[in-house]
């Protein structure tokens, strides 16, 4: 019966996402398009600061059961959005996979469109931004990338989720690598930052807060429910039902 349980739970809607994908119409990379969605604020036209983040399905296959996710700012005044994401390319071609750069804050990733998870706007914000910016800084791994189990991009988005519980960020059980701890520790804090989390170097763990609700990982396939809103998580599919803001 356990087995049945573990098959149905971890395997099953992981596998139903992977058919879905397989049907769907995907372009070559290099046809990818990366337009920006229209979800984020004309930073030309708006002066209050702004902090989003985003995640978005992952190129090819693996899309099916991962996204990628970055975290977008723009202070009070300023002309444009800086994206502050890990993308693991770029670490052979520069040497660090961190990117912070200028960009569209709600562009396409290879034509997958993003999906808001944060929107942070108006007073305070700017002292929010100063703490994005110390904990990019900080993370450790900024010359190490691993697509399992970490430290890829939703380690940093992760990790930077930790270092400013502001942003009350609930990742959803897709984004693979969220429960790769810093610095090998056994215990930390939930990404949300509204509980606590035990992990064996992401392979393994076990999440319980109020943002997130209760999810086990098993060598990536994370499963579990949300308390408010009330929702279920499963690998592959994401957290279900989904919102605008991933609220649960």
């Amino acid at each position: 019966m356990t087995v049945w349980i573990l098959l149905g739970v971890f395997v099953a809607p992981a596998l139903v996402a992977v058919v879905i994908r397989v049907f769907e119409d995907r372009p070559h990379w290099g046809a990818a398009r990366h337009e920006p969605t229209g979800q984020a604020p004309d930073a030309t036209e708006t002066l209050e600061p702004v902090v989003q983040v985003y995640a978005a399905r992952t190129w090819g296959m693996r899309g099916a059961l991962a996204v990628h996710t970055w975290i977008a700012a723009k202070r009070s005044g300023a002309e444009n959005y800086l994206r502050y994401e890990v993308i693991g390319w770029r670490l052979r071609r520069s040497g660090t996979a961190l990117v912070r750069e200028p960009g569209p804050p709600d562009a396409m990733w290879f034509s997958n469109p993003p999906r808001l998870l944060v929107d942070l706007r108006g007073d305070g914000i700017d002292a929010v931004i100063d703490k994005i910016e110390a904990a990019a800084r900080d993370y450790p791994y900024a010359h190490d990338y691993r697509t399992w189990p970490g430290p890829n991009s939703n380690t940093f988005t992760a990790y930077v989720g930790r270092r400013v519980p502001e942003l009350r960020l609930n990742l959803p059980p897709t984004a693979i690598g969220k429960d790769y701890l810093a610095n090998g520790a056994f215990v930390g804090r939930a990404p949300s930052g509204t509980g606590y989390q035990v992990s064996i170097r992401g392979v393994v763990s076990l999440t319980a807060a109020l943002r997130e609700g209760v999810e086990v990982n098993l060598f990536g396939s994370a499963a579990g429910f949300s308390f408010y809103p009330p929702a279920v998580r499963l690998p592959g599919i994401g957290i279900w039902p989904s919102r605008t803001l991933m609220e649960s």
